[in-house]
């Protein structure tokens, strides 16, 4: 069974074209290490190789993964973005590889996955070091032959799709922690593409600054104004958001009466606060943080209750009040082992 089967009424809605490298913010011109980085896309622009794009929160892996569409063979095709921290990991599975009705409790109608929406065109799956063992196995398993089946259906679906994957995190890291497989990271990691931060690459501020101020000024009618010193205190400034942290506060310096005021604040603070410029103090949103704390806890209390126990694994279940088949699986995610097999 082929996706070119989908009915015309489960298609998503048309998605924007993507739009050409050079109407996006000057990322590709500025710095060594950027044009590096278009080097790289142009040699693999005639490949459906497997890219991952690696970098801290806000430095443009979003534009990275539509440049790489953008100057492929499959650039009339659709471009689909996947958030996979964004979707509860009880509808991951759903919402890459779709479902049948009558798959689960709501699943009313037939439901494409959004592999099957690339078809002849790119899925970017963001911040993948977020997706749960179990579907990183299923994942691998259709990166391999690009066949699979939708949740609850026994037929097999083909699919022609390039697989584009970001993150922030450090995956080999993840590896050694049991939180991301080693064979699904060397089957992304064919082309790595690292994008540096914004304070790594200074040179592109002014640019990048001009640019988002011009955009913003267009967009909301006005005329606001940088002045050479508040330019230069700019190009001095941490940015631990990176470009996103500078979109912004050309936003703000736009649409606020006070906006120059509110700029010359933030980055007089910069200045005078030297352990900013040197080393970013946060790199993560508070979601990522939240996220990252809890599996820590959920970690702990695992543990704990497990050598409380004496990995007796039946009474863990009852204590901590899951199904057995849930806390093996838990067991497994956090990469614990019974103390015996830890002494190997």
């Amino acid at each position: 069974m082929s996706v070119d089967h989908i009915e015309s009424a489960d298609r998503p809605p048309a998605q924007q074209d993507v739009k050409d490298v050079v109407s996006h913010p000057p990322l590709f011109d500025g710095h060594p290490r950027m044009r590096a980085i278009r080097s790289v896309i142009e040699s693999i622009a005639d490949t459906d190789t497997t890219v991952l794009i690696r970098g801290e929160s806000g430095v443009g892996k979003d534009l990275i993964a539509r440049a790489v569409h953008a100057a492929s063979a499959r650039h009339a095709g659709p471009f689909i973005k996947v958030n996979c921290a964004a979707i509860p990991q009880g509808l991951l599975e759903s919402e890459l590889f779709g479902h049948e009705k009558g798959a689960f409790t709501g699943a009313h109608r037939r439901k494409p996955g959004q592999f099957e929406y690339a078809n002849k065109g790119t899925i970017y799956l963001d911040e993948i070091a977020e997706l749960p063992l179990a579907l990183q196995a299923k994942l691998l398993h259709v990166l391999q032959d690009f066949r699979f089946s939708r949740v609850g259906g026994n037929g097999l679906l083909d699919v022609d799709a390039r697989v584009v994957a970001a993150t922030n995190r450090d995956l080999e890291e993840a590896m050694t922690r049991g939180e991301f497989r080693e064979d699904l990271y060397y089957r992304l990691n064919v082309v790595e593409i690292r994008v540096p931060p914004l304070r790594e690459r200074r040179e592109e501020i002014p640019g990048l600054a001009s640019w988002f101020l011009a955009k913003f000024n267009a967009q909301y009618g006005r005329q606001k104004q940088l002045l050479p010193e508040t330019m230069a205190r700019l190009t001095e400034y941490s940015w631990s958001g990176n470009v996103r942290e500078l979109e912004n506060m050309m936003r703000r310096l736009v649409v606020l009466t006070d906006g120059e005021q509110a700029v010359e604040a933030l980055v007089t603070r910069g200045r005078n606060g030297h352990a900013a410029a040197t080393r970013p103090l946060v790199t993560e949103g508070l979601r990522e943080i939240a996220r990252r704390g809890a599996r820590e806890a959920e970690r702990k209390a695992l543990e704990e209750v497990l050598e409380h126990v004496r990995w007796n694994r039946a009474e863990a279940s009852r204590i901590l009040k899951v199904s057995y088949k849930t806390l093996l699986n838990k067991i497994c995610e956090c990469g614990l082992k019974p103390p015996a097999h830890r002494a190997r």
